[in-house]
């Protein structure tokens, strides 16, 4: 039978645990493609590319790489990172290429609590919680900047320089992101975040067309809050958060603060968005390449499964994207967990349980 509708996706596992993870989440995806009976499939093309494929040419991914990945509906990403090659030189040269010349601007990373997963955070255990962090991805911080000089000057002379680019265009439109997918929300808030009494220019900035986008929604609640504030805030009042929009450091450190309070930064789904889609758009884990047990079977692949659930709703299929996040938390609640969260199973066991309860 073939098929009503196949995506084509482009895998890159790239190193260590996200060999693992990719796998996983590839199986989950095709027994939801099984099940549908043919309304859809996957047509999945893989790509060496990571630290591996660097040691044996000079460089992270294919010198035509984009060209490559430019057709695929989207791209689904393991981990990058290996002790061979340097963390800068990895995540430049495979993971920010990709978003950076994709214009994935829009990343966007859910903090989810999910039962049978012990926070933390007392609060959880009586109280319903759950927010989404939006992180501008493609300038800010990370924009990359900057340089090294003056080297010669001898011992301890050299001096680096890592300037962080707002646009008011790059603030307005992930600004507006936030405010419109608040809108999905039962909870219609945005709270932004900068550091904008210490850096006067770029933040100030940003704190400006935040107040400016905000008149135009005045149906969603607002409120403006210095990072280090907020960082207070996740552990102290998280019932008060909905979506919080920030820039491309904060809102990276930000989500990883959310994602260990929901239990494991091995739980935590990511989307990299294109949302103008004239480019793919990448999901990922938001967890590292963890070379400690890298192969060893015992890693959270839940990170990842949720990653394709994410990916699943940006290709159309908002039944079949609940259908995984309602298998993930199913699992979970039955006591089907890795070492990470307190459990026993292995990364294929926790698999094949998200799988025998996506018909639940």
């Amino acid at each position: 039978m073939t098929a009503q509708r196949t995506f084509r996706i482009a895998a890159i596992p790239a190193d260590g645990v996200g060999i693992e993870v990719v796998a996983a989440g590839r199986a989950v995806l095709d027994a939801l493609a099984t099940a549908s009976h043919g309304r859809f499939a996957f047509d999945w093309q893989e790509f060496p590319w990571g630290c591996g494929y660097h040691a044996e040419h000079g460089r992270m991914m294919a010198e035509d790489g984009l060209d490559q990945l430019a057709d695929f509906d989207a791209i689904y990403f393991g981990a990058v990172g290996w002790p061979t090659v340097p963390d800068h030189v990895s995540l430049w040269g495979l993971r920010l290429r990709i978003c950076q010349s994709f214009d994935q601007w829009a990343n966007v990373r859910p903090v989810e609590f999910l039962p049978g997963i012990r926070s933390p955070l007392r609060k959880a255990d009586d109280t319903d919680l759950g927010w989404v962090v939006v992180r501008e991805n493609s300038e800010g911080e990370y924009a990359g900047f900057g340089g090294r000089n003056f080297g010669g000057r001898g011992d301890r002379g050299e001096v680096a320089v890592q300037s962080a680019v707002f646009t008011e265009v790059g603030c307005e439109r992930i600004i507006r992101f936030a405010f419109d997918l608040a809108r999905t929300r039962s909870r219609r808030k945005v709270s932004s975040v900068t550091k904008s009494n210490a850096q006067q220019y770029g933040m100030v900035l940003w704190d400006d067309v935040f107040a400016r986008v905000a008149t135009d929604y005045p149906d969603v609640e607002t409120e403006s809050v210095l990072v280090d504030a907020m960082a207070a805030k996740f552990v102290l009042r998280p019932e008060d958060l909905s979506v919080v929009v920030a820039s491309n450091l904060n809102a990276d450190i930000l989500s990883d603060l959310g994602s260990a309070l929901a239990g494991s930064l091995g739980l935590a789904a990511s989307a990299n968005l294109n949302p103008e889609r004239r480019f793919p758009s990448m999901f990922e884990p938001v967890h590292g390449s963890a070379p400690d047990i890298a192969g060893q079977g015992i890693c959270n692949p839940l990170g990842a499964i949720g990653s394709a659930a994410l990916m699943l709703e940006h290709l159309g299929l908002p039944d079949e994207a609940k259908a995984v996040q309602h298998a993930v938390a199913v699992t979970t609640g039955s006591g089907t967990r890795t070492r990470d969260v307190g459990g026993t199973a292995g990364t294929e066991d926790v698999t094949a349980a998200v799988i025998d309860n996506l018909a639940g």
